[in-house]
C-alpha cells in the first residue's frame, strides 16, 4: 500500500485543509473521533498527522508510526509533541502559530479590561439586586508599563492590540535578542520585575517554563500586577498566584489555562474552591486560541506550510 500521500486527521479542523491538501495530492483520512488505541492500529499506514490535542505524540506513537513524515499541530503550541524524537525520526514538524495569534492578543486584552473594570463582579452583583459604584472603580490602561514575557506571534499580537492605548509595552524573551518594535521595547527579566503595572504570559510550555510564575518570582515584582495567561497552564502556579493575590501582589488574575484543565480533574484540584471564591480572577476555559475565524485560519496556515514542505 503507497502509505506517500495518505494523512490521518485525528481532530476537528476547519475542511479547508482538507481541500487543499487533496489539491496537492494528498488523501486525507478525516477521523476526528478516533481515539488513541484506534490511531495506534492504522498510523503505520500514514505519511501525514494531523492533531491538535487528541492524545501526545510521543515515542509509543512515533514509533508505530513507520511511514510519519510530518506532524501538523493545529496550533500553536508542541508540548503534545516529542520534538526531540521526532525530529530524531527526522519527522517534519508544522504548526500554526500565526493562525490564533490575533485570537489570543484580543482575548488577552479582553481578559484585562474586564479585570481592570471589575466586569465579572459588577456583573455578578447587579443581577444579585447590588448597586456598588466605589467597589467597582476601576483603572485606566493609559501610562500604565504592561510586561510580556515571550515575544513570538503571540506575546507581538498582543503587543500590537495594545498600541492604541498609549500604554509603554516592554516584553522579555530569554530565546530572542534585537526584537524591539514599534509596539514594544526588548528589556531584561529584571526590567519586567522592576517596572510592570500588568504581567502577560505567551511563552510555549517547556521544562524551563514549567512552573515559572512561582512564589519566588513573584515576591520581587515591585509593583502591585494585574496578570494575564492565556501560554500554558503549568506555566503559572495556580496556588503561587492565590497567594500574591491575598498579599496584594496580583490585583487580578486573567487565566484562560489552568495546571489542570477539564472536569473531573479541575476540581478535585486542592486550590480549585480558592480559585472559584475568588472575585479576582476570570476564567476561561482554555479558548483564547479558539475562534470561528481562527478555525479556518488555522487550517489555511497549516496547508500552506505543507505546500512549501512539498516544495522543498
Amino acid at each position: 500500500m503507497n502509505t506517500n500521500n495518505k494523512i490521518l486527521i485525528v481532530d476537528d479542523i476547519h475542511p479547508i485543509f482538507i481541500e487543499q491538501a487533496e489539491a496537492m495530492g494528498y488523501v486525507c483520512d478525516y477521523q476526528p473521533l478516533i481515539k488513541l488505541d484506534g490511531a495506534l492500529q492504522i498510523i503505520s499506514d500514514y505519511a501525514g498527522l494531523v492533531i491538535r490535542s487528541k492524545f501526545n505524540v510521543n515515542r509509543q506513537v512515533i514509533d508505530v508510526a513507520k511511514s510519519l513524515r510530518f506532524v501538523c499541530r493545529a496550533g500553536a503550541g508542541m508540548d503534545n509533541i516529542d520534538v526531540p524524537y521526532a525530529e530524531e525520526k527526522n519527522i517534519t514538524l508544522i504548526n500554526a502559530s500565526e493562525g490564533n495569534m490575533d485570537a489570543v492578543g484580543e482575548h488577552a486584552v479582553g481578559l484585562l479590561l474586564s479585570l481592570m473594570n471589575h466586569f465579572n463582579t459588577a456583573d455578578a452583583e447587579i443581577r444579585n439586586g447590588e448597586w456598588k459604584r466605589e467597589a467597582n472603580r476601576g483603572f485606566e490602561l493609559k501610562g500604565k508599563t504592561v510586561g510580556i514575557i515571550g515575544y513570538g506571534f503571540m506575546g507581538k499580537s498582543f503587543a500590537k492590540k495594545l498600541s492604541g492605548f498609549e500604554v509603554e509595552v516592554i516584553a522579555y524573551d530569554k530565546y530572542k535578542t534585537g526584537f524591539s518594535d514599534k509596539y514594544a521595547r526588548e528589556v531584561s527579566m529584571e526590567e519586567i520585575v522592576k517596572h510592570s503595572d500588568v504581567l502577560s504570559m505567551h511563552v510555549p510550555l517547556t521544562s524551563e517554563t514549567n512552573g515559572m510564575i512561582n512564589d519566588e518570582l513573584l515576591f520581587h515584582f515591585k509593583k502591585p500586577i494585574f496578570f494575564i495567561n492565556t501560554s500554558r497552564g503549568k506555566v503559572a502556579k495556580v496556588r503561587a498566584v492565590l497567594n500574591a493575590i491575598r498579599e496584594g501582589k496580583i490585583l487580578g488574575a486573567g487565566l484562560d489555562v489552568l495546571e489542570t484543565e477539564k472536569f473531573p480533574a479541575l476540581g478535585e484540584q486542592e486550590w480549585f474552591d480558592d480559585l472559584k471564591k475568588l472575585g479576582k480572577v476570570i476564567l476561561t476555559p482554555h479558548v483564547a486560541g479558539w475562534t470561528f475565524d481562527s478555525y479556518r485560519r488555522i487550517s489555511e496556515v497549516m496547508a500552506d506550510k505543507l505546500a512549501a514542505l512539498r516544495e522543498d
